[in-house]
């Protein structure tokens, strides 16, 4: 076989959902490590004003693209914005603009998604299932197409515990479903829809398993293959150790817990946290897609999907997450930090109820009531609003573990070279989580949030300063009870009594074998 760099030479490429995150990730790497690619369309709508070029161009000019600026100053010139919106007929392509993909293009990779866990059906639908129905549509008129990558997500299948590499059939008729959504209004459908998704959490998951069972029916005579991540996190060693780019996910958990506002969450210390890099990801699709690219002819009868998750490979728990990512802010605080880092994980509904309603929503109030004082704006109340909506979102999977199969995932790594398991690793058995932690974390500093490193010192001295103050309030709280108290009963008097003299008894101990020695 080919290298993958070889695979992808004098390819076209087409990429839908280049301007998300993955999408990104994917534009860079394949540029960067397969230079000999003949060109990549990406399809592009229209945004705030904003033209697909200029979207595209804005891009291109971010950190993301720096280490490919450097190595091939005429990447620019290969990247082909395409008009498109994949919720309109015909994806909102022209007549002209359909002829040129269809007749040029070699490769696709369909990552365009909702990744919002809540989106109503309908739109959840639209985006998820019907886009890729076009999709697909538009492959099979494709006249040089090999291989159509289709992106989904290792937890489309999470009503399951133990999830194969194969395409479950889903709850209903995705046609019949798509029929019916057509008539109904958005009130009887959001009625509905926790009885359609059953025993998944979301309509992404929901819409998602109904993608991938779409796929499978429409495929055709079409060389498919499906990849499934998990939890995406930040990238593990490309383009650069840690680079995200939104609060997407567990990024806004870990800079919500790093600021010292989130303080109770329900999860399970013992539950796997699923993540996995970016990088890893996309070196698996460009894997993927190379693998059953160069097998057009002898390909296996059923699509390959791909698990991509370290759960079962390399297992790391929520209960580790939360102690790596409280030690890196602890050590690199955010700045303007509300609290210092802390976090409670629990299982227990009751008791994470109290700790939001202690920790959360009263200093919230009462900050927000300080604000109102000094007659500023209040803010905290509707950051503890949107920070319980995203928790509440993320519930389902820090409380639960999946077993997924992986052999496939294995059985491409053994079919890749030296070099290109080098240059295209997806080996997560290397990762090593607490480095990995560590740099996600300093990348939600430093590329979400924008803090320069040089500003960690004062950082720091403002971390030191919350201490101090929230050691001298607890003090002065216990003492004032404890005062109350002594004042009421003659016992907690004598107690008082005996541990003040105790005290005393020690330091005076202390100070004498000091003297003796």
């Amino acid at each position: 076989m080919v290298t993958i760099p070889d695979y992808y030479a004098g390819k076209n490429v087409l990429i839908s959902g280049a301007t998300g995150f993955m999408g990104k990730v994917l534009l860079e790497k394949l540029l960067r490590s397969c230079p000999q690619v003949k060109a990549v369309y990406v399809m592009v709508r229209s945004k705030a004003g904003q033209s697909p070029q200029a979207r595209i161009s804005e891009m291109i000019n971010s950190k993301l693209f720096e280490r490919l600026q450097e190595e091939q100053p005429a990447f620019a010139e290969k990247i082909i914005a395409v008009k498109s919106d994949l919720t309109q007929p015909e994806l909102d392509l022209s007549t002209e603009e359909q002829d040129i993909l269809t007749e040029n293009i070699h490769i696709v990779f369909h990552c365009a998604a909702t990744i919002r866990f809540n989106e109503p059906l309908k739109d959840a639908m639209q985006l998820n299932v019907l886009a890729t129905q076009k999709m697909l549509a538009l492959a099979h008129r494709m006249k040089h197409l090999e291989i159509f990558i289709h992106v989904s997500t290792a937890y489309a299948n999470c009503d399951r515990e133990v999830i194969e590499e194969i395409i479950y059939p889903p709850p209903v008729n995705y046609r019949k479903l798509i029929d019916t959504l057509d008539w109904m209004d958005d009130d009887l459908v959001s009625t509905l829809t926790p009885k359609l998704i059953g025993k998944r959490p979301n309509t992404y998951t929901y819409t998602k398993a109904l993608a991938e069972y779409l796929v499978q029916q429409e495929a055709g005579n079409l060389n498919l293959a499906i990849v499934r991540p998990s939890i995406v996190g930040a990238s593990w060693k490309e383009p650069f150790p840690g680079w995200i780019d939104n609060f997407n996910g567990p990024s806004g958990i870990f800079i919500a817990a790093g600021k010292g506002i989130l303080r109770t969450m329900r999860a399970s210390n013992d539950a796997v946290a699923d993540l996995v890099p970016v990088d890893v990801v996309i070196n698996a699709t460009l894997a993927a897609a190379w693998y059953s690219g160069s097998h057009t002819h002898n390909r296996p009868k059923n699509i390959l999907v791909y698990n991509c998750t370290t759960g079962g490979i390399n297992p790391f728990h929520w209960g580790e997450v939360e102690y790596h990512v409280i030690s890196t802010f602890k050590r690199n605080p955010l700045e303007q930090a509300v609290r210092r880092p802390n976090v409670n994980l629990t299982t227990n509904r009751l008791i994470n109820q109290y700790w939001i309603a202690v920790s959360h929503k009263a200093p919230a109030f009462l900050y927000d009531l300080y604000l109102r004082l000094m007659g500023r704006k209040p803010r905290m109340m509707k950051t503890i609003g949107r920070l319980h909506k995203a928790m509440m979102v993320l519930e389902y999977f820090t409380s639960h573990s999946w077993i997924w199969n992986n052999d496939n995932m294995a059985m491409l790594l053994s079919h890749m070279s030296p070099e290109d398991k080098k240059m295209f690793n997806f080996d997560v058995r290397q990762l090593h989580w607490a480095e990995y932690m560590e740099s996600y974390c300093m990348g939600t500093k430093k590329y979400v949030l924008n803090e320069e490193l040089s500003g960690l010192p004062a950082a720091r001295k403002h971390l030191n300063k919350l201490r101090n103050i929230r050691y001298t309030f607890n003090t002065i709280l216990v003492v004032l009870i404890w005062r109350v108290f002594i004042a009421r009963s003659q016992m907690a008097r004598n107690v008082w009594y005996f541990v003040v003299s105790l005290c005393f008894k020690f330091l005076s101990y202390f100070r004498a074998s000091s003297t003796m020695r």
